[in-house]
């Protein structure tokens, strides 16, 4: 299951590379070290491994020593990689972002195609009940996507159960990092509240759900692009418009988010923001997202605010 897993989602046979092509990012936790227990009974000779010490954490530090430990007994090449400044701000977020950052520097460095991480059926149930829990729509709902660009989460259709197991099988002893047992985190409310939820609430059951949700997500897309050259227009003085027309709500919403990124291409509005863009926009109210006016009517249109002050 694991290498049919993978090579779907690399398009090729790992099993046929004498050199490193899939980078996989183990923390030293169960998921992780099952990730790579996995990949190594697998393709041995295709994988390269990274672990992440944020400097966050006094034990970091040794988890990190632990799976280089563990690596070196199997000969797979391990790397231990720090950030150069700091996190701050949203711990959380900030660490993620730093992560993903190092991992790609990491994998360009090696010449590894593919970043491999250990999100599991588990991770996919509590992401989905917390979007739930935080409004989202449709995109939110698809949850953990199987890739994202060169990341690939070959794990999705495992529970954690299983993960633990296949530790086990293999007498390897994984870290337990406190902060998965941290109330703060929304993450592990869902996960203690899980614990007492109805068995309906099954991991497998809800990855079946996600995939339906994804596929509608990117039918809406595929739609929003057929439409987007008919509807969306960059006039010669910059300003754009959306022509909503006749349009479901969900459309417009897809269209409206590509009309500001026509203008700002960084921009990537979401829930309370657009929601309140539209409510304004079908009066024809106007309205600033970021640096941008928003004037609704016939036409919506999207351009440059006014510098404070009046100055042009």
């Amino acid at each position: 299951m694991f290498a049919d897993s993978l090579c779907r989602l690399t398009g090729s046979n790992p099993a046929m590379s004498d050199l490193p092509q899939i980078g996989l990012a183990v923390s030293g936790g169960p998921d992780s070290l099952a990730l790579m227990l996995l990949a190594y009974s697998a393709f041995p000779k295709a994988i390269s491994v990274a672990t992440v010490d944020h400097g966050l954490r006094p034990e970091a530090a040794a988890e990190a020593a632990h799976v280089a430990r563990l690596c070196a007994e199997r000969k797979i090449p391990h790397t231990t990689l720090r950030p150069d400044a700091p996190i701050t701000g949203n711990l959380q977020s900030a660490a993620r972002d730093a992560r993903y950052r190092l991992l790609n520097d990491w994998a360009d460095a090696h010449g590894l195609r593919w970043i491999a991480t250990a999100h599991h059926a588990d991770d996919q149930l509590e992401t989905l009940l917390m979007r739930i829990a935080r409004g989202s729509g449709i995109a939110g709902l698809s949850a953990i996507r199987e890739s994202n660009g060169r990341v690939i989460r070959p794990l999705l259709g495992f529970t954690k159960a299983e993960l633990v197991a296949v530790c086990d099988a293999h007498h390897v002893v994984p870290c337990e990092d406190p902060s998965n047992a941290n109330p703060d985190f929304d993450r592990v409310q869902i996960r203690e509240w899980l614990k007492s939820a109805p068995v309906l609430l099954d991991a497998p059951r809800v990855a079946r759900t996600v995939s339906a949700l994804r596929e509608a997500h990117e039918a809406l897309e595929w739609m929003t692009a057929k439409l987007e050259p008919e509807r969306v227009a960059v006039a010669e003085n910059r300003a754009t418009t959306l022509d909503t027309a006749g349009l479901p709500p969900e459309i417009v919403r897809r269209l409206l988010i590509r009309a500001l990124q026509s203008q700002d291409a960084a921009i990537a509005p979401r829930g309370d923001t657009i929601d309140r863009a539209l409510e304004t926009l079908k009066t024809g109210g106007r309205l600033t997202i970021g640096d941008l006016l928003c004037t609704g009517g016939t036409l919506w249109r999207i351009e440059p605010a006014p510098r404070r002050g009046g100055n042009h």
